[in-house]
């Protein structure tokens, strides 16, 4: 059942390794590769969100688990997913940093 006044942001709409017509929503220079539903997370945190997040198979990819998260409606879903993109970058970089100092 829908909830309005949420928005579903899937994992998949953020995966470089996917094409636009297996359902990436944002270009590839804003993509990244194979993320997780706990980067996703912690990108919606740091832009202000108190995600729920969800396992499930994504309506285009429906032989791949996935993942998503529920957010508040603050802005267009365009917009969110365009600020997760950047934040999501950030956030795989920060990631990558921290494997490297070990």
């Amino acid at each position: 059942m829908k909830e309005h006044g949420k928005l579903i942001i899937w994992v998949d709409y953020f995966n470089s390794t996917i094409k636009r017509s297996e359902g990436r929503r944002v270009p590839l220079s804003s993509a990244v590769r194979n993320p997780t539903i706990e980067e996703l997370i912690h990108a919606s945190k740091g832009l202000g969100y108190t995600p729920e997040s969800q396992e499930g198979y994504y309506p285009k990819r429906s032989n791949v688990m996935s993942g998503y998260v529920s957010l508040k409606k603050k802005e267009s879903k365009s917009v969110t997913i365009r600020k997760l993109a950047s934040r999501l970058v950030r956030v795989k970089g920060e990631k990558k940093m921290s494997i490297g100092k070990r």
